[in-house]
């Protein structure tokens, strides 16, 4: 491939994970503080995946937003993984992945999930040094390319000034990229360029989002269809939010207690009766509750009977680790920030948001909410000093470009955040489109009841109800840091992909 515009470093393999780069003796890279508009460099790889050797090219980019007059207004940075030596390339799945924020690079899942790659983590997920990475293992690599995409003002993705040198208002930058819609539309059309730059038409195409990743890629579904005429196979959601599908109130607050389970589960808070259960055989029984005896009861707010609000607070109790008395001063509505400074208030230690195997230490034992979210801190402990050094030694981008963590992307405008209906409308139109969920049992932000909540109400005929999956693991919103989650969750996106595979010749249609 050489468009025009590209600069493309020649690279080669060093090693499972190093390449070196090729340079003239006198000669050194130069590094700018200027996003490249339009460049990649190419690195050539080896690492074996589930005991077989795999070899693999690695493309490392920046490619242009365009308007509609053809100038470039923004550059995104990609990574872009493809198997060498495939024979059939038209048969090979491309899996196209983004995380959330809005503003969070892609780097979570490129580098400590579904990548060649992964950090340098206990088996647990817990920092270690030397910061870094390694191969992975557990990749889908071997069933599938990935490309790895960072949204505008992440990442090195940046916006770009115009032909005078002049960079767009603040008010304009977010017309054009920072909201539900706006990073939908300008994200469908740099997939279009990068499926065609890439010959990737003919591949069975699959999205993959985590958290509000999963907000875009619902709305990117529908959009790839609507406005670029490009179908996929499957879409794969991760730590899902609301899509656009309410919840608030009751709902919302009762939601919350199969997690509050969980949590107290693993930091054995319950009583023998439950702590003594599998935890995918306790889950069910405080679902049936939740569903079945917790939402009625809320839903009579101030007029439910004094007998039966004690009696769920009971037993509300007993699945949560917190007091009966802490959940009446709260008229059965327990709030996370809450229940992460409560659970472990007795020993000291507060427990994480967005995975709450993590512990923390507040200043004071009082309050009703902790002082910091152990578990983001205790993350980007580890990921930052490994992305930055990962592609600048194995990936050889040469920048002084900042790599954003979380950009500013901010104020983003949610409004009109029709994705999950989106995503429904794209199921109907494409008989071939499967979608599963995968979310981490002990995460408290987007928890794991609320997934499967919205997974129900994603389709309410139930018509497509058996394209639908999902799966739920012992662990946090990012499930695959936890090293047999890992494996285990990987699996089932490799599976996902062969069943969402049709047999040659199979028509995209329903039958009567």
């Amino acid at each position: 491939m050489n468009w025009k515009g590209y600069l493309c470093a020649g690279l080669l393999g060093a090693s499972t994970l190093s390449a070196l780069p090729v340079f003239a003796a006198d000669t050194a890279p130069s590094y700018t503080r200027q996003a490249q508009v339009d460049t990649h460099t190419i690195t050539q790889h080896k690492t074996t995946i589930r005991g077989h050797r795999l070899n693999y090219t690695a493309i490392a980019g920046m490619q242009p937003v365009w308007n509609d007059q053809g100038d470039p207004i923004a550059t995104l940075q990609y990574t872009y993984y493809k198997k060498d030596d495939v024979k059939a390339p038209e048969k090979r799945p491309l899996l196209i992945s983004f995380n959330g924020g809005p503003g969070s690079a892609s780097v979570w899942m490129h580098i400590a999930y579904t990548g060649p790659v992964v950090l340098n983590v206990d088996e647990e997920g817990y920092p270690l040094q030397p910061y870094g990475v390694k191969s992975n293992p557990e990749s889908v690599l071997d069933v599938a390319d990935v490309v790895y995409v960072n949204p505008v003002n992440t990442g090195f993705s940046r916006v770009l000034p115009d032909a005078e040198g002049k960079m767009p208002s603040k008010e304009e930058q977010q017309k054009l990229f920072f909201g539900v819609n706006a990073d939908v539309e300008y994200l469908a059309e740099w997939i279009n360029t990068f499926v065609t730059r890439q010959e990737r038409w003919r591949s069975p195409k699959y999205l993959i989002g985590e958290s509000y990743g999963t907000t875009r890629v619902s709305g990117l579904a529908r959009a790839l269809q609507s406005q670029q005429w490009m179908y996929l196979n499957g879409v794969i959601l991760v730590s899902p939010t609301e899509l656009g599908i309410k919840r608030e109130g009751i709902v919302e607050a009762a939601n919350r207690l199969p997690y509050f389970a969980a949590t107290a589960w693993h930091h054995k808070k319950l009583k023998p009766e439950y702590q003594n259960m599998a935890l995918e055989d306790f889950l069910p029984q405080v679902e049936t509750f939740t569903m079945e005896q917790l939402l009625p009861a809320l839903s009579q707010g101030g007029f439910l009977a004094s007998q039966k609000k004690q009696a769920i607070a009971r037993q509300m109790a007993a699945y949560s680790g917190l007091s009966e008395k802490a959940i009446l001063r709260t008229n059965l509505d327990v709030s996370p920030r809450f229940f992460w400074k409560e659970l472990l208030r007795e020993e000291g230690k507060t427990i994480g948001r967005l995975d709450s195997r993590y512990l923390g230490l507040d200043k004071q034992d009082t309050g009703d909410k902790p002082d910091y979210n152990a578990e983001l801190s205790s993350w980007l402990h580890a990921f930052t000093p490994a992305m930055n050094d990962y592609l600048v030694n194995q990936l050889n981008i040469k920048t002084d470009l900042k790599y954003n963590m979380f950009g500013n992307v901010y104020p983003w405008d949610r409004s009109d955040d029709e994705t999950g209906e989106n995503l429904r409308q794209a199921m109907a139109e494409n008989p071939y489109l499967n979608v599963m969920v995968q979310s981490g049992y002990y995460d408290g932000a987007t928890n794991y009841f609320d997934a499967k909540y919205t997974l129900w109400q994603l389709d309410p005929s139930g018509k497509m109800k058996q394209r639908l999956s999902f799966k739920g693991y012992r662990s946090g919103h990012m499930m695959y840091l936890r090293k047999a989650d890992l494996k285990t969750a990987n699996q089932d996106i490799r599976e996902f992909i062969q069943a969402s595979l049709p047999d040659e010749h199979t028509p995209a249609k329903y039958a009567r």
